[in-house]
């Protein structure tokens, strides 16, 4: 991933000053720009009057510390709309995990969530206090489309030093409908064996087309709900870092029906990375046109 600059959302609350750590922390592995803004709370209510002078000292700390350099973000308002305008310059936005109890949260998603709608950049939501030499394990929730093969590959250079797995939970859909028809149990066997042999051959394409070392990449394959399955397999791995894809879609749409990819980001208990499909685009084109190295 060629991350040459990363904004920072902070409303200087502990869990907002571990978020800074992070993106600092990320752009010294990068060599990118760190851009810090404030926001208070769920992007709502008026900004901090003390924030100012606390946004800039953020910003001296983490420029001496990581050594990178730092950027303050002057606004007067710190609204959704203000850091979406902003997050349209960077690579990447990092934002911590705080959670809006509002009406506001529970109708229109959370914070992240909405920000993440909104600007269509890849979005790190930080959970965890920032090691110094990174991420140790990557876990990359693929869903075996051709998507997923920038995916995989952004995920890898992300952390270059990371171990890498790509986790895939496939669902034989129309199997409780094989049984209301009365299949009999082989047929429904023999469905089942296709579907799993299916995925391990997509996974197999998708190991084999990373850049990536091939000895920090491995694949696992569970059988069940996409979302579920994957903060099931992030848990039981440690991995500290869980990367999946999101998919174009309305608040309204994200409401009703849910998505993988803010299931994931609800459910599972390490930092999120969550990659809007048109940033995927956006990210292999302009791989595809840097010239060789």
């Amino acid at each position: 991933m060629n991350i040459q600059s990363i904004l920072a959302v902070t409303d200087l609350s502990a869990p907002g000053l571990r978020t800074v750590v992070r993106a600092a922390s990320i752009a010294s592995a990068h060599g990118a720009l760190l851009k810090i803004m404030y926001a208070p709370p769920g992007f709502a209510g008026p900004a901090d009057a003390n924030a100012a002078a606390g946004l800039g000292a953020v910003c001296v700390d983490a420029a001496e510390r990581f050594g990178i350099l730092v950027k303050k973000v002057d606004t007067t308002h710190g609204g959704l709309e203000g850091a979406a305008e902003e997050a349209g310059w960077c690579d990447l936005v990092v934002i911590a995990d705080d959670p809006d109890r509002s009406a506001t949260g529970f109708f229109l998603g959370q914070p992240a969530e909405r920000l993440l709608r909104k600007a269509r950049k890849p979005v790190l939501v930080v959970r965890l206090d920032a090691r110094a030499n990174g991420y140790r394990r990557v876990l990359v929730a693929v869903d075996l489309m051709d998507e997923s093969r920038p995916l995989v590959d952004l995920a890898c250079a992300f952390d270059s030093a990371a171990d890498i797995e790509l986790f895939h939970a496939f669902n034989a859909m129309h199997e409780g409908k094989l049984r209301q028809a009365d299949v009999s149990v082989h047929v429904i066997d023999a469905y089942r064996h296709a579907c799993a042999r299916h995925a391990r051959d997509r996974m197999l394409w998708l190991s084999d087309a990373t850049t990536a070392r091939r000895n920090r990449v491995v694949s696992s394959i569970g059988r069940g709900d996409p979302a579920r399955q994957a903060a099931v397999q992030q848990q039981y791995t440690n991995a500290d870092l869980l990367v999946v894809g999101k998919r174009r879609g309305t608040a309204l749409m994200d409401f009703l029906f849910g998505s993988v990819a803010l299931r994931v980001l609800r459910w599972s208990t390490s930092d999120v990375l969550v990659v809007p499909h048109g940033a995927l685009a956006q990210w292999q084109g302009r791989r595809a046109a840097a010239p060789a190295q």
